[in-house]
């Protein structure tokens, strides 16, 4: 079985989401086998995002990741990674298509733009917010997801 992991961002916390995002993952037959409550520092946003460290957006990300706890959870499942950005959409939640998380639950790329263009259904397209304001993320492949659940869990606290 796949493992993925998604973590509730400080926005899907703030809207007190958990419960309805959760909801989502397990009513698409995924299994919950790891989940905490944590706060982010600085290094360990320096390891996640590498690939974002230089951009000049990384500050404000860091700023937002850090502004409260955010709940890490371990998902399990055939094809987990690729079912679980489905259900969230696209990083984009403007563009997320209602029906996911971010089309569902956001509200707009600078906070002053309506998601019209997003479709219901995913979790993005119903509640996401914006590109750095989108509720979720997710690991984007097996091999990432695997690094994301060794640097946010001990072995033994994911029972899968």
């Amino acid at each position: 079985m796949e493992q993925t992991v998604v973590l509730i961002k400080p926005d899907g916390m703030k809207q007190k989401l958990v419960g309805k995002i959760i909801d989502r993952f397990e009513a698409a037959g995924l299994e919950l086998v790891g989940l905490k409550l944590m706060r982010l520092d600085q290094h360990l946003l320096n390891v996640w995002y590498a690939h974002h460290k230089d951009k000049p957006f990384f500050p404000e990300l860091s700023k937002f990741m850090l502004e409260c706890p955010v709940v890490a959870m371990v998902l399990q499942g055939e094809n987990a990674v690729s079912r679980v950005r489905e259900l969230i959409g696209p990083t984009d939640s403007t563009k997320a298509p209602k029906g996911t998380i971010r089309g569902d639950w956001g509200e707009s790329v600078q906070k002053n733009l309506v998601h019209a263009k997003a479709p219901k259904g995913t979790i993005r397209g119903d509640w996401g917010e914006s590109v750095q304001k989108n509720l979720v993320h997710a690991s984007d492949a097996p091999e990432r997801a695997e690094f994301e659940i060794g640097l946010l869990f001990k072995k033994d606290e994911v029972v899968g």
